[in-house]
């Protein structure tokens, strides 16, 4: 219900999946009518989030904009942190974001309030280190051993592993029920 929006306004959590339409004034997505008129998922946004206690972007095409902001982006597609400027943005990158890495977070926000975040404004505690120190083969990194294709015995950083560059504790949470990642299961 709409009345939600005054009636709680500066107590509800606004969690927002999928990037922000922003040309036309938003008019490349529709969010929902109101009294017959439709209202763009743009005005909807900034209208909800200026009422919210938290924004929280999750996945990579609402924190960053995902693929729909790849060139030549005609909807400009955008991270509801380029569009929500007046408050931080907690954003939960990943496609899809690791469900511990959402938890977490909802968890830190209900015990003790706003989470530290990095320069990207991603949860430090999930964030804060690159893949590549945390990596089972960064030893191989480190004696030059390196794969010449997916599934190859050694270091994926030729290959394509952007894991020097990427900050996210996937190789000590790992994703299939706490089992498995992508280099563990032999790709980049």
């Amino acid at each position: 219900q709409l009345d939600t929006l005054e009636k709680d306004a500066g107590r509800f959590w606004l969690v927002i999946e999928g990037a922000v339409m922003t040309a036309a004034n938003g008019r490349y997505n529709y969010a929902f009518l109101r009294n017959g008129k439709p209202e763009t998922g743009l005005a909807v946004l900034q209208e909800f989030a200026s009422k919210a206690k938290y924004v929280i972007a999750v996945g990579d095409c609402a924190c960053y904009g995902g693929p729909a902001a790849a060139h030549p982006n005609p909807a400009g597609a955008k991270g509801v942190w380029d569009v929500i400027k007046d408050k931080p943005v907690i954003n939960i990158p990943g496609c899809p974001a690791h469900p511990d890495w959402m938890t977490g977070t909802f968890s830190h926000l209900m015990l003790y309030g706003m989470p530290e975040l990095d320069a990207y404004n991603r949860p430090k505690m999930f964030f804060e280190r690159t893949i590549h120190d945390q990596c089972q083969r960064r030893q191989q990194f480190e004696e030059g051993i390196f794969a010449r294709f997916p599934g190859d015995h050694g270091c994926f950083y030729k290959v394509g592993c952007k894991g020097p560059v990427t900050h996210a504790d996937c190789p000590s949470r790992q994703w299939n029920h706490y089992v498995n990642w992508p280099v563990k299961a032999g790709t980049p």
